[in-house]
C-alpha cells in the first residue's frame, strides 16, 4: 500500500447551519492523528468576503487569527485547538478568495482568451487550492499531511456553496474513491409535542446532495438524545448507507466527548477500511487524555467565576476563543468555570439613567465575580462601562486580565484616575518661571509637566518660540491652533518678553479652555473614540491605513521580549527571554507615556523587538492585573492552556501565589496522566504545557 496518496475527507452539513460541522470535523481528525497520522484542514466558507477580518462579531462569531496573520472563520481555531497544529490563512478559502484568483489569472491572460466560467474555471480552481493547501505541513516536525480534511460551510442546496459542491463532484473522481470519502452532518429533531425522532428532515437533505452528485459515506445525526435502532435502520434504508454508517452525535456534558462518541462508533474502523488508512495498530494515548479531561470536566464541583466584560455579550461565539482559554485553564486547576456576561454599556451611568434595573443587575454580576476579563473588540460603544468594570477590579484588588482593547482601557483608566489627567490642558508661555540656557525637548517639557505634550513628537524634536505672544499646543505654535481649533481665549496667552532665543518654561492651567464647554478632549482616551483628546494615551500606528480596513491591522504571531525579570508573566510563561503571540489591533500605547505611568506603578514588562509598542502591562502592589497587547487566547490548548489566562484563573481562586512560589508546578491532582483516572500522588512535575517558546 502506498502512503503517499493524500486522503481526503469531505464534511458537508444539511437542514440548518450551525449544526456542529466543526466540532464533527475537529473531531474526526483528532481520532485520526491520536492513531499516529499526520491530519490537516481546511474550512471553506461560500461567502464574497475575502476574509473574516471585517465582519462584526454578530455575524459569524468571532474573527480567528493565524501566525501568518490570515483573519479566518472561528472553526479554524477549533481545528488548531482539537489538533494542535498550525494553519495558514490559504486553509480558509472563501468565494471572495476564488473568484479574485481566477480573475487576477484572466487579466494576466492564463486563460488564453478563453471564455472564462464557473465549470471548469471556477471548480478547477477550487481543486487545485484544496490539493496544493493539504500539502502544507502543520504540525511542528514539518512532515507532510497524510490526511485532508475539509470542511464545506453553509448547508447543502445553498446557492452560494453550489460551486463547490460541483467541485468536490468532479474531485472524488481525480483522487479516485479510495482517497476520498464524504461525512454528512444533519439534524434529527424530536418535537417536545410527540417526543419521536423525526428523520425526514435527514432524508431530504442527503436525498439532495446526492441529486448533487455526492453520495455520504457517513451520516452523523445531531439530536438531543442518543439515536433508537429503529431511527438509525429508517436513516440506513432512507440515505442509502449501512446502519453502522449512521452516526449518532447527541448532546454531550463537554465536546471533550464528541472524539470519544466518535471513536466508541467505530468512525477509525471505518476509515481503515474505506481509506485504506496507515494506521498503527496500538493503544491511542492522544484519546486516553481526551478522555481523562471529559471525564474530569465532569467531576468538578468547585467553581470559579470570571466577569466577561464586553459589548457582544448577547452571542456567546463573539468570544469563543477566550471562552475555550478560560474552559482550559479551569479544567487545568480542576475547577468549574463559570462566565458571568456583564454587557459593557450597562456599567455606565447612563443606564442608571435610563433603565436602573439593567444597572445594578449589571454591577451585582461584576461584583460577585472571582475575576475580570476585559476582551479585545472595536468602536467606542461601551468603552466607558468597561473603563468602569478596571477601576473598580484596580481599586477592590480584583484579579484583572485586559486583552488587546482590554489592556488600552487599562492604561486609559490608570491615566486618568491615578495620574489624574482628567482636564483640559493647554500649554502656555511663562516669562515668569525661567530656567537660564534651557533648551527644552519635548521629553524635557513632559518629565518636567508629568503628561503627554504630543504623541507626534516621538524624536524629542526642539519646540520653536516665535517672538509674538505665543501660545504652543500639542501641535505647535499659536498660529497652528488657530488654523486647527480657531482663535484661543486671550487669557491663554501669557505676557512675554524677548526674542526667539529667549529661554521659557511650560505651565499648565487646566481651567483654560477654548469653544464651548464639552466633555470630549477633557480625559485621558484613546484616540480611535476621541481623535481631539489632550491625553492620548493610545494613538494610532503609523502602518494604520485609514482608507482601507480590510488587512490593514498588525496582525499574526509577533515577538515581545520581557524588560525585567521581576514579573508575574514571565514567571507563567516558563522565565523566557521572549514570547510569540498572536496580534489584532489598529491602536497602541503612546510610548511617550512610558516613564510617566511606571513611575506612579504601572509597568510595561513587554516590548516589541523594536522596544516602541508596549506590550504586557503588570500593576505594582495588585494580586493580579494585567494588560497583554496581544491575543494568547487563540494558542491555548485543551493541554496547554494560555499562560495570562491561566494566571488569571489561579489569582481567582487565590492560589497564585503558592503556584508561583513552587516554581510554577500544579500539584499532583491537578496533572494530567498518561491513562485515563487520577494522576499518581507521587507524580512530581505536570504535563501541563505552554506554547513552546523557540529561541533562535
Amino acid at each position: 500500500m502506498s502512503t503517499s496518496k493524500m486522503k481526503y475527507i469531505l464534511v458537508t452539513g444539511g437542514v440548518i447551519s450551525g449544526i456542529g460541522k466543526g466540532i464533527i470535523a475537529s473531531s474526526v481528525g483528532t481520532i485520526l492523528k491520536s492513531c499516529g497520522l499526520h491530519v490537516t484542514s481546511i474550512k471553506i466558507d461560500p461567502y464574497i468576503n475575502i476574509d473574516a477580518g471585517t465582519f462584526s462579531p454578530y455575524e459569524h462569531g468571532e474573527v480567528f487569527v493565524l501566525d501568518d496573520g490570515g483573519e479566518v472563520d472561528l472553526d479554524l481555531g477549533n481545528y488548531e485547538r482539537f489538533l494542535d497544529i498550525r494553519l495558514t490563512k490559504d486553509n480558509n478559502l472563501t468565494t471572495g478568495k476564488i473568484y479574485q484568483y481566477v480573475i487576477n489569472k484572466e487579466r494576466k491572460g492564463d486563460y488564453l482568451g478563453k471564455t472564462v466560467q464557473v465549470v471548469p474555471h471556477i471548480t478547477d480552481a477550487i481543486q487545485e487550492w484544496v490539493m496544493r493547501q493539504a500539502l502544507i505541513p502543520v504540525d511542528e516536525d514539518g512532515l507532510e499531511p497524510q490526511v485532508c480534511v475539509i470542511e464545506l460551510g453553509g448547508t447543502v442546496g445553498d446557492i452560494e456553496s453550489m460551486p463547490f459542491i460541483e467541485a468536490f463532484r468532479q474531485f472524488q473522481f481525480k483522487v479516485k474513491r479510495e482517497n476520498f470519502c464524504n461525512i454528512h452532518v444533519s439534524l434529527v429533531p424530536q418535537p417536545s409535542s410527540t417526543g419521536e425522532q423525526k428523520t425526514k428532515p435527514t432524508q431530504n437533505s442527503v436525498r439532495e446532495l446526492r441529486g448533487l452528485g455526492l453520495s455520504p459515506d457517513l451520516v452523523v445525526c445531531r439530536c438531543s438524545n442518543p439515536l433508537d435502532t429503529s431511527v438509525k435502520e429508517k436513516i440506513s434504508m432512507f440515505c442509502h448507507v449501512e446502519p453502522e454508517q449512521v452516526i449518532c452525535v447527541h448532546d454531550v456534558s463537554s465536546i471533550y466527548r464528541v472524539p470519544l462518541l466518535l471513536e466508541e462508533q467505530g468512525v477509525v474502523d471505518y476509515f481503515l477500511r474505506r481509506l485504506d488508512l496507515p494506521i498503527e495498530r496500538q493503544p491511542r494515548k492522544m484519546l486516553m487524555k481526551w478522555k481523562e479531561m471529559a471525564d474530569r470536566y465532569d467531576r468538578l464541583l468547585e467553581t470559579c467565576s470570571i466577569a466577561l466584560v464586553g459589548k457582544y455579550t448577547k452571542f456567546s461565539d463573539s468570544y469563543a476563543s477566550v471562552i475555550k482559554a478560560l474552559e482550559h485553564s479551569a479544567l487545568a486547576i480542576n475547577h468549574k468555570l463559570e462566565i458571568k456576561y456583564v454587557d459593557s454599556t450597562d456599567l455606565e451611568h447612563s443606564t442608571l439613567q435610563e433603565e436602573p434595573v439593567r444597572y445594578h443587575e449589571a454591577w451585582q454580576k461584576l461584583c460577585s465575580a472571582h475575576g475580570v476579563l476585559v476582551p479585545g473588540g472595536f468602536g467606542v460603544r461601551g468603552t466607558e462601562g468597561k473603563i468602569q468594570a478596571i477601576s473598580w477590579a484596580r481599586k477592590q484588588k480584583k484579579p484583572f486580565l485586559g486583552v488587546c482593547l482590554g489592556m488600552q482601557l487599562a492604561v486609559v483608566e490608570f491615566s486618568r484616575n491615578v495620574l489624574g489627567w482628567q482636564g483640559k490642558c493647554l500649554l502656555v508661555l511663562n516669562s515668569h518661571w525661567n530656567v537660564p540656557g534651557a533648551c527644552w525637548t519635548v521629553g524635557a517639557m513632559e518629565a518636567r509637566l508629568g503628561f503627554p505634550v504630543s504623541h507626534s513628537h516621538r524624536e524629542g524634536k526642539l519646540l520653536n518660540v516665535s517672538t509674538e505672544n505665543t501660545l504652543l499646543s500639542s501641535r505647535g505654535t499659536t498660529s497652528h491652533w488657530r488654523r486647527e481649533h480657531g482663535e484661543p481665549p486671550a487669557s491663554a496667552l501669557a505676557p512675554f518678553s524677548g526674542d526667539a532665543h529667549t529661554p521659557v518654561t511650560m505651565a499648565v492651567d487646566p481651567e483654560l479652555a477654548h469653544g464651548k464647554e464639552t466633555n470630549s478632549g477633557q480625559y485621558a482616551n484613546s484616540t480611535e473614540f476621541d481623535p481631539n483628546t489632550n491625553h492620548p494615551v493610545v494613538i494610532d500606528m503609523p502602518e494604520h491605513n485609514p482608507g482601507q480596513m480590510g488587512g490593514t491591522m498588525r496582525l499574526g504571531k509577533r515577538r515581545t521580549l520581557f524588560q525585567t525579570k521581576n514579573s508575574v508573566m514571565r514567571k507563567l510563561y516558563g522565565d523566557p527571554d521572549y514570547l510569540e503571540e498572536r496580534h489584532r489591533h489598529r491602536f497602541e500605547v503612546n510610548p511617550v507615556l512610558k516613564k510617566c505611568l511606571e513611575e506612579q506603578g504601572l509597568k510595561f514588562v513587554g516590548q516589541d523587538v523594536e522596544g516602541e509598542r508596549m506590550e504586557i502591562v503588570e500593576l505594582e502592589d495588585h494580586p493580579f492585573f494585567v494588560g497583554v497587547q496581544y491575543h494568547p487566547e487563540f494558542l491555548s490548548r485543551p493541554i496547554k492552556p494560555s499562560p495570562p489566562y491561566f494566571g488569571l484563573l489561579l489569582a481567582s481562586v487565590g492560589r497564585l501565589p503558592h503556584y508561583l512560589q513552587k516554581g510554577c508546578r500544579l500539584s499532583p491532582r491537578d496533572t494530567y496522566s498518561d491513562r485515563s483516572g487520577s494522576s499518581s500522588p507521587d507524580s512530581e512535575i505536570t504535563e501541563l504545557k505552554f506554547p513552546s517558546i523557540n529561541h533562535d
